[in-house]
This record gives C-alpha cells, sequence and structure tokens, in this order.
C-alpha cells in the first residue's frame, strides 16, 4: 500500500480496539448464521484477537426463525459455559417487523439491546404493512427502535430516512456496507448517511466465519474510518 493512499486495511486498522459488537448471528444453529458452537468459539477467538470488548448475539426472531427468548437463552447459556474468553457476551434479537410482531411485542418478553433498545429489521424490498404504526407501538411501550442496516432497505431513500430520525428511530450501520459487501446501492447510502451523522452504532452482522474473514481483508478510507470511530463505543 502506498504511504499516502486515502485507504486502510481494516485487519490492521485497530478499528476494533475496544469495540462492542452490536449486531451479529454467531449463535449457533438458531437462524441462518453459524451452524455449530465450535464456528461460534473460533469466531470469538478472531474477534478477541482483533480487540473486541463486547458483543451482542442478535440471532433472528421472525416466521422462517421462529425462535423464543426461552429457546434462544437456552443456546446462549450453552455457548458462555463453553466460552473461556475475555469478551463480554449479551443477548438481544433481531426483530422481523412482520406478522407476528405484534405478538412478540405484547408478551412483554422481547430481547433488548442496552439501553432499552429493540433491534428491529423489514423486507429489503417492501416496507411491512403498518411499518410506522409497529414503530410507534414499539415507542409506546418505552423502548427505542434501532433500526438494522437502514442502507440495506431498497425501498427507502433520503426523504424515508430523514422522516424516521425525526420521529426517534435510531440506525444501525452494517460495517460491511462501507466496503460494498452488499452492492454498490448500499455502500452508496451507507456512505451518505455516515457524512450525515444519521447512524447511532454499528456492527458487522457476521454470519459465518468465512464472511468474516472477508471482511477483515477489506479497505476502508481514512475518512471514513474516523467517523466509524466515534460509532464503536457502545
Amino acid at each position: 500500500m502506498w504511504p499516502f493512499s486515502s485507504n486502510q486495511d481494516i485487519r490492521k486498522s485497530g478499528i476494533f480496539n475496544g469495540y462492542t459488537e452490536t449486531h451479529c448471528h454467531l449463535l449457533p444453529a438458531v437462524d441462518d448464521g453459524v451452524g455449530e458452537v465450535a464456528e461460534t468459539l473460533r469466531l470469538l477467538s478472531l474477534m478477541e484477537q482483533q480487540g473486541v470488548g463486547e458483543l451482542w448475539f442478535t440471532p433472528h426472531i421472525m416466521e422462517d426463525y421462529p425462535n423464543t427468548p426461552e429457546s434462544l437463552r437456552l443456546v446462549f447459556n450453552q455457548v458462555c459455559a463453553q466460552y473461556k474468553g475475555t469478551i463480554r457476551l449479551h443477548l438481544a434479537a433481531e426483530y422481523m417487523l412482520d406478522a407476528n410482531f405484534e405478538r412478540h411485542l405484547a408478551s412483554g418478553d422481547l430481547l433488548k439491546h442496552r439501553n432499552n433498545q429493540l433491534l428491529v429489521e423489514t423486507s429489503y424490498f417492501n416496507p411491512p404493512l403498518g411499518f410506522h404504526n409497529m414503530l410507534s407501538s414499539i415507542k409506546q411501550e418505552g423502548i427505542f427502535p434501532l433500526l438494522a442496516h437502514p442502507e440495506r432497505y431498497v425501498y427507502m431513500d433520503d426523504d424515508d430516512y430523514k422522516e424516521l430520525k425525526e420521529n426517534g428511530v435510531r440506525f444501525q450501520l452494517n460495517l460491511p456496507s462501507l466496503t460494498g459487501f452488499y452492492g454498490q446501492t448500499a455502500m452508496h447510502k451507507a456512505h451518505l448517511m455516515l457524512k450525515k451523522g444519521w447512524y447511532d452504532v454499528c456492527g458487522m452482522d457476521t454470519h459465518s466465519e468465512r464472511a468474516y474473514l472477508h471482511f477483515l481483508d477489506s479497505k476502508i478510507s481514512k475518512k471514513e474510518l474516523k467517523k466509524v470511530s466515534e460509532l464503536i463505543k457502545y
């Protein structure tokens, strides 16, 4: 790499020193993420080597993966019993705003993030029926909606993002979006929202060891690295 390059290797950037991972699918055999606890433990070890200090498991709760808080807590406790490293582990979930969501919300048994936040997502291509009503229902319960990877929703534009921010919805950036992992459109939108300061936290949304290693071998601009560094303490 040229000494005056505007890009930085992610693996060598130091970005993960003290980092809190807010979004990942490392809880084994519960969704489309890691399939075995051995891979979970390898990934935790790799992240520990990069300086990650805390990690939130955020398995899907949705129609395709009808997990329950009780079943996820059981797997989480099994992982914690086997992990001997230094990363502080927590359990939350990524809730799809689908036909079952209101039932989950009404149950009162939610796997929430720190500071009473609830990580939520929608289809990448279409908003759910009653999207804004569901967000309002979350806020009425005194919970803060944290929208996962907003840059990946192709149906949203700048006005949609602005309206959501004005209505108190918090945004979680997927770091691989900045490197083009999800395509040019998501990368462009992520760059713009990062520049505008619309993101509140960031995460890697890791689903596998292979994807994580691919991300580490990517590059990020030094300018964006500075902005991201403001989001990593959570």
